[in-house]
């Protein structure tokens, strides 16, 4: 992915990978990238999940291999370009600090309707956003909008509210339909904390209980700091009732051998 890729190149999803046979959730990123797809104007072949699988054979994976029980050992990065090719990339999946994460907050950057929510073919915006918080000491960079929580730079954000709800940005509003917020929603709501969409301000997030962040790079990680101010209770109900579904979700995926969710 080059900084002059427009948006309309290609639609792509970042998976979890064991370096071999086994991928995390396929299907649903699959499905994703299905959607992503129509919304951008691209046709993806219908046997994508078999091609994909029948290319794996073929893909290095990076030297460094992330140890963590909580992640997986590498990603894949899949793509599907404007001309209906299919390509795979094995990429590093980094490692994260055990403390409660750090974040800025950052201008999140403005797409047409039609192209905003998905993972398109011009996501340097979000890679610029990253480096941005990263130079300032902050492991991740958070996006607003008009003063609303749009997204985070490689991750979903979610806070739990007084009200005991966990709130997520609302894909309508130019939020990603979160993988890794399909994989521990039900697990969140059979544990009694109900997950809704949401528009999010500023106000929410300064009296929220507790936030936390999830994606297939980093699983769930709580989030401890925005802009140097302290957010909730790190470390709380929601993200040991999260951390336990995506845990549960990565041994459901490596037994199944990669065959999906």
């Amino acid at each position: 992915m080059t900084a002059s890729d427009g948006p309309e190149s290609f639609v792509w999803s970042a998976i979890g990978w064991d370096g071999g046979n086994c991928l995390m959730s396929p299907e649903l990123h699959f499905e994703r990238i299905f959607r992503h797809a129509g919304k951008l104007g691209l046709e993806c072949p219908p046997d994508l999940s078999d091609r994909v699988f029948s290319k794996l054979g073929g893909v290095s994976h990076p030297e460094e291999r992330n140890e963590c029980s909580d992640q997986d050992p590498f990603l894949l990065i899949v793509k599907v370009t404007s001309g209906g090719e299919i390509i795979l990339q094995g990429s590093e999946n980094r490692t994260w600090p055990e403390t409660p994460l750090s974040a800025i907050s950052l201008g999140a950057p403005v797409w047409d309707d039609d192209i905003r929510g998905t993972k398109h073919g011009d996501y340097q915006p979000y890679r610029d956003a990253r480096e941005v918080a990263i130079s300032n000491g902050a492991d991740i960079g958070l996006l607003f909008e008009n003063g609303n929580l749009i997204d985070g730079d490689r991750c979903t954000p979610l806070l739990l509210d007084s009200d005991g709800v966990a709130y997520h940005p609302r894909h309508r509003d130019g939020a990603l339909d979160s993988v890794s917020l399909q994989v521990i929603k039900p697990f969140l709501e059979s544990s009694g904390i109900p997950v809704r969409g949401a528009k999010i301000t500023l106000g929410m997030i300064t009296r929220c209980s507790e936030m936390i962040v999830c994606g297939s790079g980093m699983g769930v990680k709580s989030l401890g700091k925005i802009d140097d101010r302290k957010i909730g209770n790190p470390r709380g109900r929601l993200y040991k009732v999260a951390s336990e579904g995506w845990s549960k979700r990565l041994r459901v995926s490596i037994k199944n051998g990669g065959s999906g969710s």
